[in-house]
């Protein structure tokens, strides 16, 4: 083969890898998500909230991998009304690479082709807001259901499991949730992760 067509191989190839990424990739899956190995929890309707809310976050997931502490940052929108959350995550050029509708029945997902599997999964991170953000007594009947329980106060939320061992605990910088960084650990895998509301409307 000549230099010459080895070349056009390695272009042809390369604009093929590009026009793939630049599609996202569709998935549905049912309204729940995978809490500890082998329990999972329903999530609350989207009007459980309370109040319907647009806002820009920046989460920012921090993990140690191979003795190396690693951390992403995933800037999202995130909006709420009485019968959906739309989410939708960005890359640090601006490129959105992901995107998830929940409507109280079904989670519709989208997720950049070439990226699925080295990204958070949508399902994860709309649980991770809104087990920090849904007001407990919108958990209490999902969690109730396979035996966990929820205890919070003005600035820090934990989550038990059956036996009673602490498996994720939450901090608030401000009584008001939107206001100040929320940081979330999950206590049976070594990462964490915080949560920055950097613009907000109630509507």
């Amino acid at each position: 083969m000549s230099t010459s067509t080895a070349v056009r191989i390695f272009i042809t190839m390369i604009f093929v890898t590009l026009l793939s990424a630049c599609s996202l990739v569709p998935k549905q899956s049912t309204p729940s998500v995978e809490i500890e190995k082998g329990v999972s929890v329903a999530l609350p309707a989207p009007n459980d909230l309370g109040y319907h809310l647009t806002a820009s976050q920046l989460i920012t997931a921090t993990w140690t991998a191979e003795g190396k502490e690693r951390q992403e940052q995933l800037p999202v929108q995130l909006q709420v009304n009485s019968n959906d959350v739309t989410l939708a995550g960005f890359s640090s050029w601006g490129t959105r690479i992901l995107s998830l509708n929940y409507n109280g029945e079904q989670i519709n997902t989208e997720v950049l082709a070439g990226l699925d599997g080295t990204l958070p999964e949508p399902e994860q991170v709309l649980f991770n807001l809104m087990i920090t953000l849904w007001p407990s007594s919108a958990w209490e009947a999902p969690l109730n259901k396979v035996r966990w329980r929820m205890i919070d106060d003005e600035y820090s939320r934990a989550v038990f499991n059956s036996d009673g061992e602490k498996i994720i605990d939450i901090r608030y910088e401000n009584r008001d949730k939107l206001k100040g960084k929320i940081s979330f650990n999950h206590l049976q895998h070594p990462f964490s992760i915080s949560i920055q509301t950097l613009q907000y409307q109630l509507n």
